[in-house]
């Protein structure tokens, strides 16, 4: 009788070559970036997911993560009204 899949500790699809394992990738990063390559990483790997909805996960933070950055930009520079001159 084959093991039960483990899905919580060191599940499968998140080990990579040379046992390296994606949370040890992505544990200093963004929030949205982390999961992007999370998914990026498991695609296709994860039973019962198919790889294009990891990857549509992928796009998905990395696209909030894109309007995270331009919001704190422009907390940073913010723009400047020409008329108010």
């Amino acid at each position: 009788m084959a093991e039960p899949y483990e899905e919580v500790d060191h599940p499968q699809h998140y080990q990579l070559p040379g046992g390296v394992e994606v949370i040890d990738l992505i544990e200093d990063m963004s929030f949205c970036l982390g999961n992007a390559l999370k998914y990026l990483l498991r695609a296709g790997k994860k039973p019962g997911v198919l790889m294009e909805t990891d990857l549509m996960k992928a796009v998905w933070y990395i696209e909030r993560e894109i309007v995270r950055q331009h919001r704190r930009q422009e907390k940073v520079q913010p723009k400047t009204d020409a008329s108010a001159r």
